[in-house]
Protein backbone atom coordinates (compact mmCIF):
# COMPACT_ATOMS: atom_id res chain seq x y z
CA UNK A 1 0.00 0.00 0.00
CA UNK A 2 3.17 2.12 -0.39
CA UNK A 3 2.18 4.72 -2.78
CA UNK A 4 5.00 6.77 -4.13
CA UNK A 5 4.51 10.17 -6.07
CA UNK A 6 1.79 12.43 -6.42
CA UNK A 7 -2.08 10.98 -7.06
CA UNK A 8 -3.90 13.11 -8.91
CA UNK A 9 -6.61 13.41 -6.51
CA UNK A 10 -3.88 14.44 -3.74
CA UNK A 11 -2.68 17.20 -5.99
CA UNK A 12 -6.72 18.45 -6.10
CA UNK A 13 -6.69 17.66 -2.59
CA UNK A 14 -3.64 20.28 -1.96
CA UNK A 15 -5.13 22.60 -3.89
CA UNK A 16 -8.22 22.67 -2.27
CA UNK A 17 -7.06 22.86 0.68
CA UNK A 18 -4.97 25.30 -0.18
CA UNK A 19 -7.82 27.85 -1.14
CA UNK A 20 -10.16 29.71 1.17
CA UNK A 21 -12.37 27.72 2.75
CA UNK A 22 -15.67 30.00 0.69
CA UNK A 23 -13.95 28.79 -2.45
CA UNK A 24 -13.86 24.97 -1.72
CA UNK A 25 -17.13 23.94 -2.47
CA UNK A 26 -17.22 25.45 -5.80
CA UNK A 27 -13.72 24.15 -6.28
CA UNK A 28 -14.32 20.55 -5.02
CA UNK A 29 -17.45 20.26 -7.67
CA UNK A 30 -15.25 21.22 -10.24
CA UNK A 31 -12.87 18.65 -9.30
CA UNK A 32 -15.72 16.28 -9.36
CA UNK A 33 -13.80 14.38 -6.40
CA UNK A 34 -15.82 11.21 -5.82
CA UNK A 35 -15.40 9.81 -2.21
CA UNK A 36 -13.01 6.69 -2.61
CA UNK A 37 -10.36 9.46 -4.42
CA UNK A 38 -10.49 11.58 -1.06
CA UNK A 39 -10.05 8.44 0.98
CA UNK A 40 -6.97 7.54 -1.12
CA UNK A 41 -5.75 11.07 -0.53
CA UNK A 42 -6.53 10.52 3.02
CA UNK A 43 -4.21 7.56 2.62
CA UNK A 44 -1.09 9.18 1.15
CA UNK A 45 -1.22 11.35 3.63
CA UNK A 46 -1.41 9.00 6.19
CA UNK A 47 1.99 6.91 4.67
CA UNK A 48 3.52 10.64 4.93
CA UNK A 49 2.80 10.72 8.87
CA UNK A 50 4.13 7.19 9.09
CA UNK A 51 7.23 8.11 7.49
CA UNK A 52 7.77 11.14 10.08
CA UNK A 53 6.36 14.13 8.29
CA UNK A 54 4.48 15.83 11.02
CA UNK A 55 3.66 18.76 8.32
CA UNK A 56 1.06 16.42 6.68
CA UNK A 57 -0.82 16.00 10.21
CA UNK A 58 -2.89 19.27 9.85
CA UNK A 59 -3.90 17.99 6.12
CA UNK A 60 -5.14 14.99 7.58
CA UNK A 61 -7.24 16.91 9.75
CA UNK A 62 -8.45 18.39 7.09
CA UNK A 63 -9.25 15.56 4.55
CA UNK A 64 -11.13 13.83 7.41
CA UNK A 65 -13.71 16.78 7.51
CA UNK A 66 -14.17 16.73 3.61
CA UNK A 67 -14.37 13.76 3.66
CA UNK A 68 -16.75 13.28 6.19
CA UNK A 69 -18.94 16.11 4.35
CA UNK A 70 -18.91 14.43 1.02
CA UNK A 71 -20.07 11.00 2.58
CA UNK A 72 -22.90 12.93 4.23
CA UNK A 73 -23.80 14.14 0.77
CA UNK A 74 -23.83 11.24 -1.35
CA UNK A 75 -26.87 9.31 -2.18
CA UNK A 76 -27.11 5.48 -1.25
CA UNK A 77 -27.22 5.12 -5.08
CA UNK A 78 -23.39 6.51 -4.75
CA UNK A 79 -22.45 3.50 -2.45
CA UNK A 80 -23.69 1.00 -5.47
CA UNK A 81 -19.96 1.66 -6.66
CA UNK A 82 -18.24 -0.72 -4.55
CA UNK A 83 -15.16 1.74 -4.65
CA UNK A 84 -17.61 3.88 -1.94
CA UNK A 85 -18.71 1.71 0.08
CA UNK A 86 -14.86 0.21 1.13
CA UNK A 87 -13.85 3.66 0.94
CA UNK A 88 -16.09 4.60 3.35
CA UNK A 89 -14.84 1.02 5.64
CA UNK A 90 -11.91 2.44 5.29
CA UNK A 91 -12.50 6.06 6.46
CA UNK A 92 -14.09 4.63 9.23
CA UNK A 93 -10.90 2.35 10.41
CA UNK A 94 -8.70 5.52 9.50
CA UNK A 95 -10.50 8.06 12.47
CA UNK A 96 -13.85 8.43 10.29
CA UNK A 97 -16.36 10.22 12.88
CA UNK A 98 -18.46 7.23 14.25
CA UNK A 99 -21.99 9.02 13.90
CA UNK A 100 -21.10 9.77 10.23
CA UNK A 101 -20.35 5.98 9.63
CA UNK A 102 -23.59 5.01 11.65
CA UNK A 103 -25.67 7.31 9.56
CA UNK A 104 -24.14 6.48 6.26
CA UNK A 105 -24.63 2.40 6.64
CA UNK A 106 -28.13 3.18 8.24
CA UNK A 107 -29.33 4.69 4.87
CA UNK A 108 -28.35 1.49 2.66
CA UNK A 109 -29.90 -1.70 1.88
CA UNK A 110 -26.44 -4.16 2.16
CA UNK A 111 -27.09 -7.50 0.88
CA UNK A 112 -24.24 -10.27 1.86
CA UNK A 113 -21.35 -9.82 1.84
CA UNK A 114 -21.48 -6.39 2.73
CA UNK A 115 -23.92 -6.43 5.48
CA UNK A 116 -21.52 -8.15 7.42
CA UNK A 117 -18.40 -5.81 6.56
CA UNK A 118 -21.19 -2.88 7.60
CA UNK A 119 -21.90 -4.55 10.59
CA UNK A 120 -18.40 -5.09 11.75
CA UNK A 121 -17.16 -2.16 10.97
CA UNK A 122 -20.24 -0.39 12.76
CA UNK A 123 -18.94 -2.75 15.78
CA UNK A 124 -15.83 -1.55 15.99
CA UNK A 125 -16.21 2.33 15.62
CA UNK A 126 -19.40 1.57 18.53
CA UNK A 127 -16.53 0.38 20.67
CA UNK A 128 -18.04 -3.48 20.85
CA UNK A 129 -15.52 -5.98 19.59
CA UNK A 130 -17.77 -8.89 20.39
CA UNK A 131 -20.33 -7.65 17.76
CA UNK A 132 -17.08 -6.92 15.18
CA UNK A 133 -15.49 -10.07 15.54
CA UNK A 134 -19.01 -11.91 14.86
CA UNK A 135 -19.97 -9.77 11.88
CA UNK A 136 -16.15 -10.37 10.12
CA UNK A 137 -15.81 -14.06 11.32
CA UNK A 138 -15.67 -15.43 8.55
CA UNK A 139 -14.43 -12.64 6.28
CA UNK A 140 -10.74 -13.15 4.64
CA UNK A 141 -9.04 -9.81 4.77
CA UNK A 142 -6.87 -11.84 2.02
CA UNK A 143 -9.64 -12.43 -0.40
CA UNK A 144 -10.91 -8.31 -0.18
CA UNK A 145 -9.24 -5.51 -2.44
CA UNK A 146 -6.09 -4.69 -1.22
CA UNK A 147 -6.39 -1.28 0.49
CA UNK A 148 -9.14 -2.55 2.61
CA UNK A 149 -7.95 -6.23 3.00
CA UNK A 150 -4.66 -4.15 5.01
CA UNK A 151 -6.98 -2.51 7.50
CA UNK A 152 -9.68 -5.64 7.71
CA UNK A 153 -6.49 -7.31 8.83
CA UNK A 154 -5.68 -4.91 11.23
CA UNK A 155 -9.09 -4.56 13.12
CA UNK A 156 -9.69 -8.64 13.06
CA UNK A 157 -6.37 -8.69 14.64
CA UNK A 158 -7.07 -6.11 17.38
CA UNK A 159 -10.19 -7.93 18.28
CA UNK A 160 -8.92 -11.64 18.35
CA UNK A 161 -5.76 -9.98 20.60
CA UNK A 162 -7.45 -10.16 23.92
CA UNK A 163 -8.39 -14.07 23.43
CA UNK A 164 -5.73 -15.38 20.99
CA UNK A 165 -2.35 -13.86 20.45
CA UNK A 166 -1.23 -16.57 17.71
CA UNK A 167 -4.36 -15.64 15.52
CA UNK A 168 -3.75 -11.58 16.32
CA UNK A 169 -0.37 -11.92 15.39
CA UNK A 170 -1.37 -13.86 11.80
CA UNK A 171 -3.37 -11.26 11.39
CA UNK A 172 -1.02 -8.34 11.85
CA UNK A 173 1.12 -10.27 9.69
CA UNK A 174 -1.26 -10.05 7.09
CA UNK A 175 -1.79 -6.23 7.16
CA UNK A 176 1.61 -6.07 7.13
CA UNK A 177 1.73 -7.80 4.28
CA UNK A 178 -0.99 -5.69 2.28
CA UNK A 179 0.30 -2.51 3.78
CA UNK A 180 3.46 -2.00 2.93
CA UNK A 181 5.23 1.27 4.44
CA UNK A 182 1.79 2.59 5.35
CA UNK A 183 0.19 3.83 8.67
CA UNK A 184 -1.63 0.17 8.99
CA UNK A 185 1.70 -1.43 9.01
CA UNK A 186 3.11 0.67 11.72
CA UNK A 187 0.02 0.44 13.63
CA UNK A 188 0.06 -3.41 13.17
CA UNK A 189 4.08 -3.38 14.43
CA UNK A 190 3.02 -1.33 17.54
CA UNK A 191 0.48 -3.84 18.55
CA UNK A 192 2.55 -7.15 17.59
CA UNK A 193 5.54 -5.69 20.12
CA UNK A 194 2.52 -5.45 22.97
CA UNK A 195 1.48 -9.32 22.28
CA UNK A 196 4.75 -10.29 22.26
CA UNK A 197 5.30 -8.69 25.73
CA UNK A 198 1.76 -9.92 26.47
CA UNK A 199 3.03 -13.53 26.07
CA UNK A 200 6.90 -13.51 27.26
CA UNK A 201 8.43 -14.00 24.24
CA UNK A 202 11.65 -12.04 24.58
CA UNK A 203 13.05 -12.96 21.11
CA UNK A 204 9.83 -12.55 19.34
CA UNK A 205 9.54 -8.85 21.41
CA UNK A 206 12.85 -7.69 20.36
CA UNK A 207 12.70 -8.67 16.22
CA UNK A 208 9.40 -6.93 16.09
CA UNK A 209 10.91 -3.94 18.03
CA UNK A 210 14.19 -3.52 15.98
CA UNK A 211 11.35 -3.68 12.81
CA UNK A 212 9.59 -0.72 14.19
CA UNK A 213 12.58 1.21 15.02
CA UNK A 214 14.39 0.58 11.35
CA UNK A 215 10.45 1.32 9.90
CA UNK A 216 8.95 3.77 11.52
CA UNK A 217 11.32 5.35 13.75
CA UNK A 218 10.20 9.06 12.95
CA UNK A 219 6.70 8.34 13.80
CA UNK A 220 4.46 10.26 15.37
CA UNK A 221 3.40 7.53 17.43
CA UNK A 222 7.17 6.19 17.88
CA UNK A 223 6.74 7.71 21.83
CA UNK A 224 4.34 4.80 22.00
CA UNK A 225 7.05 2.38 21.15
CA UNK A 226 9.29 3.88 23.39
CA UNK A 227 6.73 3.12 26.47
CA UNK A 228 6.29 -0.54 25.17
CA UNK A 229 10.12 -0.99 24.51
CA UNK A 230 11.28 0.32 28.02
CA UNK A 231 8.31 -1.72 29.97
CA UNK A 232 9.12 -5.11 28.23
CA UNK A 233 12.73 -4.92 28.76
CA UNK A 234 12.35 -4.27 32.18
CA UNK A 235 9.04 -6.65 32.56
CA UNK A 236 11.65 -9.78 31.04
CA UNK A 237 14.89 -8.72 32.52
CA UNK A 238 15.34 -12.21 33.35
CA UNK A 239 15.66 -13.88 29.68
CA UNK A 240 16.24 -10.53 27.33
CA UNK A 241 19.66 -10.51 25.31
CA UNK A 242 21.17 -7.20 26.30
CA UNK A 243 23.13 -7.67 23.24
CA UNK A 244 20.16 -7.64 21.45
CA UNK A 245 18.44 -4.47 22.76
CA UNK A 246 21.46 -2.76 21.74
CA UNK A 247 21.50 -3.90 18.48
CA UNK A 248 17.82 -2.61 18.61
CA UNK A 249 18.78 0.62 20.18
CA UNK A 250 22.12 1.17 17.55
CA UNK A 251 19.54 1.39 14.57
CA UNK A 252 18.26 5.25 16.36
CA UNK A 253 20.43 8.26 16.50
CA UNK A 254 22.34 9.51 19.84
CA UNK A 255 20.08 11.52 21.22
CA UNK A 256 16.86 9.21 21.09
CA UNK A 257 19.20 6.40 21.87
CA UNK A 258 20.29 8.02 25.42
CA UNK A 259 16.43 8.60 25.78
CA UNK A 260 15.60 5.14 25.82
CA UNK A 261 18.11 3.69 27.68
CA UNK A 262 17.95 6.37 30.32
CA UNK A 263 14.48 5.87 30.59
CA UNK A 264 15.19 2.30 30.96
CA UNK A 265 17.57 2.92 33.74
CA UNK A 266 15.16 4.83 35.44
CA UNK A 267 12.71 2.48 35.72
CA UNK A 268 15.23 -0.36 36.46
CA UNK A 269 16.63 1.18 39.22
CA UNK A 270 13.45 2.13 40.70
CA UNK A 271 12.64 -1.53 40.62
CA UNK A 272 16.24 -2.37 41.96
CA UNK A 273 17.65 -4.25 38.87
CA UNK A 274 20.96 -3.70 39.58
CA UNK A 275 22.56 -5.02 36.51
CA UNK A 276 20.17 -4.19 33.75
CA UNK A 277 20.28 -0.57 35.30
CA UNK A 278 24.00 -0.56 35.04
CA UNK A 279 24.13 -1.76 31.92
CA UNK A 280 21.49 1.18 30.98
CA UNK A 281 23.62 3.62 32.47
CA UNK A 282 26.58 3.08 30.61
CA UNK A 283 24.93 2.48 27.56
CA UNK A 284 23.35 6.06 28.03
CA UNK A 285 26.95 7.56 28.71
CA UNK A 286 28.29 5.94 25.26
CA UNK A 287 28.56 8.37 22.76
CA UNK A 288 29.13 8.43 18.99
CA UNK A 289 32.77 10.21 19.49
CA UNK A 290 34.48 7.84 22.13
CA UNK A 291 36.24 10.49 22.39
CA UNK A 292 33.38 12.98 23.86
CA UNK A 293 32.96 13.01 27.12
CA UNK A 294 30.10 13.51 29.08
CA UNK A 295 28.93 13.34 33.06
CA UNK A 296 24.92 13.84 32.64
CA UNK A 297 23.60 13.99 36.53
CA UNK A 298 20.46 11.61 35.37
CA UNK A 299 22.84 8.76 34.61
CA UNK A 300 24.92 9.18 38.21
CA UNK A 301 21.67 9.43 40.34
CA UNK A 302 19.75 6.12 38.16
CA UNK A 303 22.86 3.75 38.63
CA UNK A 304 22.94 5.02 42.36
CA UNK A 305 19.77 3.85 43.35
CA UNK A 306 20.14 0.39 42.33
CA UNK A 307 23.56 0.17 44.14
CA UNK A 308 22.76 2.20 47.24
CA UNK A 309 22.69 -0.76 49.59
CA UNK A 310 25.85 -2.14 48.35
CA UNK A 311 29.52 -2.70 50.11
CA UNK A 312 30.22 0.71 48.46
CA UNK A 313 27.54 2.89 50.15
CA UNK A 314 29.59 5.50 51.18
CA UNK A 315 30.98 5.22 47.85
CA UNK A 316 27.64 6.10 46.23
CA UNK A 317 26.59 8.51 49.00
CA UNK A 318 29.72 10.93 47.68
CA UNK A 319 28.42 10.41 44.33
CA UNK A 320 25.09 11.04 44.94
CA UNK A 321 26.03 14.42 47.36
CA UNK A 322 28.40 15.43 43.97
CA UNK A 323 25.38 15.39 42.08
CA UNK A 324 24.21 19.55 40.65
CA UNK A 325 20.12 18.80 41.62
CA UNK A 326 19.63 22.10 39.64
CA UNK A 327 20.72 20.31 36.56
CA UNK A 328 17.89 17.62 37.39
CA UNK A 329 13.98 17.47 36.10
CA UNK A 330 11.83 18.40 39.42
CA UNK A 331 10.42 14.90 39.58
CA UNK A 332 14.33 13.53 39.28
CA UNK A 333 14.91 16.17 42.29
CA UNK A 334 12.89 14.45 44.34
CA UNK A 335 14.47 11.33 43.19
CA UNK A 336 17.71 12.99 44.40
CA UNK A 337 16.31 14.04 47.81
CA UNK A 338 14.90 10.76 48.21
CA UNK A 339 18.15 8.26 47.57
CA UNK A 340 20.60 10.90 49.27
CA UNK A 341 17.96 9.71 52.41
CA UNK A 342 18.39 6.16 51.74
CA UNK A 343 21.96 6.46 51.70
CA UNK A 344 22.65 8.26 54.79
CA UNK A 345 20.59 5.84 56.62
CA UNK A 346 22.71 2.74 55.33
CA UNK A 347 26.13 4.08 56.18
CA UNK A 348 24.29 5.16 59.72
CA UNK A 349 25.63 3.40 62.75
CA UNK A 350 22.62 1.68 64.46
CA UNK A 351 22.02 1.77 67.53
CA UNK A 352 22.94 -1.92 68.56
CA UNK A 353 21.78 -2.91 72.58
CA UNK A 354 24.21 -3.95 74.59
CA UNK A 355 25.62 -7.66 75.56
CA UNK A 356 24.16 -8.91 78.94
CA UNK A 357 26.07 -8.55 81.62
CA UNK A 358 28.40 -11.37 82.54
CA UNK A 359 27.22 -12.43 85.79
CA UNK A 360 30.30 -13.26 88.24
CA UNK A 361 29.77 -16.67 90.07
CA UNK A 362 30.23 -17.23 93.38
CA UNK A 363 29.15 -20.38 95.74
CA UNK A 364 25.81 -18.36 96.45
CA UNK A 365 24.46 -17.95 92.88
CA UNK A 366 26.36 -20.77 91.01
CA UNK A 367 22.82 -23.12 91.36
CA UNK A 368 20.67 -20.00 90.29
CA UNK A 369 22.99 -19.38 86.96
CA UNK A 370 23.81 -23.02 85.77
CA UNK A 371 21.49 -25.10 87.31
CA UNK A 372 22.56 -29.06 86.73
CA UNK A 373 20.74 -31.60 84.41
CA UNK A 374 19.71 -33.27 87.38
CA UNK A 375 18.08 -30.06 88.33
CA UNK A 376 15.96 -29.33 85.26
CA UNK A 377 12.69 -31.10 84.72
CA UNK A 378 12.84 -34.33 82.71
CA UNK A 379 13.31 -34.08 79.22
CA UNK A 380 14.66 -30.43 78.95
CA UNK A 381 18.16 -31.55 79.92
CA UNK A 382 20.46 -30.91 76.85
CA UNK A 383 24.17 -30.04 75.65
CA UNK A 384 23.61 -27.42 73.19
CA UNK A 385 24.70 -24.14 73.83
CA UNK A 386 22.10 -20.80 73.10
CA UNK A 387 23.47 -18.80 69.54
CA UNK A 388 25.06 -15.44 70.85
CA UNK A 389 23.60 -12.56 70.75
CA UNK A 390 23.47 -10.84 66.87
CA UNK A 391 26.38 -8.63 66.55
CA UNK A 392 26.66 -5.22 65.74
CA UNK A 393 27.81 -6.29 61.64
CA UNK A 394 24.35 -8.39 61.75
CA UNK A 395 21.91 -6.53 63.18
CA UNK A 396 23.66 -3.28 60.58
CA UNK A 397 23.04 -5.10 57.61
CA UNK A 398 19.34 -6.53 58.34
CA UNK A 399 18.79 -2.66 59.17
CA UNK A 400 20.09 -1.59 55.94
CA UNK A 401 18.10 -3.87 54.05
CA UNK A 402 14.93 -3.00 55.77
CA UNK A 403 15.76 0.84 54.63
CA UNK A 404 16.53 -0.20 51.45
CA UNK A 405 13.33 -2.15 51.13
CA UNK A 406 11.27 0.51 52.53
CA UNK A 407 12.42 3.36 50.77
CA UNK A 408 12.13 1.28 47.42
CA UNK A 409 8.82 1.19 47.85
CA UNK A 410 8.88 4.79 48.81
CA UNK A 411 10.49 5.67 45.34
CA UNK A 412 8.21 3.18 43.15
CA UNK A 413 5.36 5.97 44.59
CA UNK A 414 7.36 8.58 43.61
CA UNK A 415 7.76 7.45 40.36
CA UNK A 416 4.19 6.47 39.87
CA UNK A 417 3.47 9.95 40.89
CA UNK A 418 5.67 11.49 37.73
CA UNK A 419 4.62 9.28 35.24
CA UNK A 420 8.21 8.56 33.85
CA UNK A 421 9.40 12.29 33.62
CA UNK A 422 11.72 12.91 30.80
Amino acid sequence: MSRPGAHPATLAVAILLAMPFSGRAEAQEKFDLEPYRLVRSLELVQDRIASGDEAALPMQRKLLEMIDAKFLATPPAGFDDRRNFDALLVYAISGGNPSTIETVVSRLDLKPPRAALGAGILGYVRGRPAEAEKALHDIDPLTQPIELGAYLALIKGSVAAAEDSAAALKLFDEARLLGPGSLVEEAALRRSIMIALKMRDAALFLDYSEQYVRRFLHSPYASQFADAFVIGVVDMHDGIDLDKVAATLNEMDADRRKFIYLRLARKSAIDGLTDLTAFAARMAETRDDPRSKTNDPRVLLYSSIASVASGSAGAVATQLAAIDRSRLSEGDQQLLDAARAVAEKVIAIPNVPPAPAKVEEDDNTTAKVAPSHQDMPAGLATTKQAAPPAGPDATAMEASRKIVTDTRRKLAAIDELLKETE
